[in-house]
């Protein structure tokens, strides 16, 4: 396909992030940080990363970036999906309000939309579905989570025809880290890979356009990101489609 983006251009990808205590220097307030894993990975797949902290949240915002990266982070509080919070379960509703709000959006424009850990399961109750919230009491041969701050691996198959399928092939490890995944999925949504536990490690739409969900966390790998390198080439094509609308849509 021709493209009437500059072969220079660099995608724009938006990334939620949290607003939280943080540490630098001789400060400890209230920041808007991201771990820099997230940003690494965009930049070393050949995009440029825009940070959305979750206050003032504009959905036209996404009118300036070419595809959206909702990160990992607390639980998704279980009122969203019609359930009382398990006392394991740690909810920010401000940010379930933000990223939410960002999901919709996104789905709306078919903008390439990568969703991880938190943001997957987020996409799954944004669509109508519902989380494990506490994985031990269901699988506690599980080893999603070791310890504290330290990650876990997952080991998936994939479904032939999925778009993880076509990055990653018919099986992969990650690192992985969470306490809760997805239970019951939307019609809007298919699951695209499970690990041999039965878990649900990734999530794609059946509506068109490049969804992916993703259980684990793709972006603590540095020597592999396919998932990453084939998003940011989603979000290219999304940007040349919109070019080469507004250009059929200028007046001669």
């Amino acid at each position: 396909m021709a493209s009437n983006v500059s072969e220079t251009y660099r995608p724009r990808i938006a990334l939620t992030s949290y607003l939280q205590e943080a540490s630098w220097g001789v400060w400890n307030t209230t920041a808007a940080i991201l771990p820099g894993k997230y940003v690494e990975a965009v930049v070393a797949s050949g995009a440029t990363p825009i940070l959305l902290p979750p206050l003032g949240t504009d959905e036209s915002v996404l009118d300036l970036v070419d595809g959206l990266i909702v990160v990992g982070g607390p639980d998704v509080d279980p009122s969203l999906y019609g359930e009382q919070p398990h006392p394991a379960t740690k909810p920010q509703p401000l940010r379930d309000r933000h990223d939410s709000a960002l999901i919709r959006d996104a789905l709306d424009r078919d903008l390439p939309l990568f969703a991880i850990c938190r943001g997957a399961q987020l996409l799954n109750v944004v669509l109508g579905g519902t989380l494990i919230q506490h994985i031990p009491d269901v699988h506690p041969e599980s080893n999603c989570q070791p310890a504290p701050g330290v990650y876990g691996e997952a080991a998936i198959t994939t479904t032939p025809g999925s778009l993880i399928h076509d990055l990653l092939g018919a099986s992969a490890t990650s690192p992985c880290y969470h306490h809760q995944a997805m239970d019951s999925v939307p019609d809007t949504l298919r699951v695209t890979a499970r690990s041999d536990d039965g878990l649900v490690q990734a999530l794609e739409t059946t509506e068109g356009g490049w969804v992916l969900g993703v259980q684990f966390h793709p972006e603590q790998n540095a020597s592999d990101l396919r998932l990453f390198r084939g998003f940011v080439e989603a979000a290219a094509s999304y940007r040349s489609e919109q070019s080469a609308t507004m250009k059929a849509m200028s007046p001669a």
